[in-house]
């Protein structure tokens, strides 16, 4: 039994040894962990102020080529209210009809459905200058008129100021300027609206060929308005622009929204 007392003991005191050095091991472990997790915090927090300054990059180029090269401002018409108009020619108009017209003036008929819109194209966005505008309700019906003309009618001077022209123009210089804040903000658009180079008199100019090439066919128009607005709600997803303030047929004033200095995480 003392014999057996005596090998218990030293297995013991084996153990004993062993476990020293196991939490030798564990302590230099855990002081590694720790060294590990400062540089980890340290890493983060540079990492966390590198991204807070490339958004304040990101958006001091965004704001300087809104305002410099794109710039963007609300356009009012003076179109004045049918109800108000008939109200003057006729005193004896019930309230009723004046409700009614100011209603129909709130809606539109957009792409086969009434589109109930409150601006209903008293006022409009401009983009690169007050001449290039867009109607703020998304309602591009002058082109698929204009379209529809052009093919059906001969004329040297039908192009002339005709609405179709800035519509074309304003959607290909959007186009350009969703293209550019795709890059500058690292983020993948979900859409392609392709563009080609047309060399001028020895230069290379970049355009859009969905709207600045030949006349659209409306289906065509369409289906290159809708990837528009995709891709401009994508951006305004991406930059957590305030949903409230969307609407998927206004095209220049969702960018209007997304490129405003008020736009809290613009540049993330």
């Amino acid at each position: 039994d003392t014999e057996g007392l005596l090998r218990i003991k030293e297995e013991n005191q084996k153990h004993y040894r062993r476990a020293q050095r196991h939490q030798e091991k564990k302590e230099k472990i855990q002081r590694h962990n720790r060294k590990l997790g400062d540089l980890v915090e340290k890493k983060t927090y540079d990492l966390k102020t590198q991204y807070e300054h490339l958004a304040n990059l990101r958006r001091t180029h965004i704001l300087e080529l809104t305002s410099v090269i794109f710039p963007m401002e609300e356009v009012k018409t003076s179109v004045r209210d049918p109800a108000d108009v008939s109200s003057e020619s006729d005193n004896a108009m019930t309230s009723s009809t004046v409700s009614k017209l100011a209603e129909a003036r709130r809606t539109t008929y957009l792409s086969g459905r009434w589109v109930c819109d409150d601006h209903n194209g008293d006022t409009s966005i401009s983009i690169t200058g007050p001449w290039i505008i867009l109607p703020n309700n998304g309602d591009y019906s002058a082109y698929y008129n204009w379209v529809e003309e052009k093919k059906t009618t001969q004329g040297p001077d039908m192009e002339h100021n005709n609405p179709a022209h800035t519509i074309s123009a304003a959607l290909c210089y959007a186009t350009q300027l969703v293209n550019t804040l795709s890059l500058i903000l690292d983020v993948n658009l979900p859409k392609k609206l392709c563009n080609r180079q047309v060399n001028t008199e020895g230069k290379s100019v970049t355009l859009n060929h969905e709207f600045c090439g030949e006349n659209l066919s409306r289906h065509r128009f369409t289906r290159a308005v809708k990837k528009l607005n995709a891709n401009i709600l994508h951006l305004c997803f991406s930059q957590h622009v305030n949903l409230d303030l969307l609407h998927p047929l206004h095209t220049l004033r969702n960018l209007m929204y997304l490129v405003s200095p008020d736009t809290e995480n613009l540049g993330r």
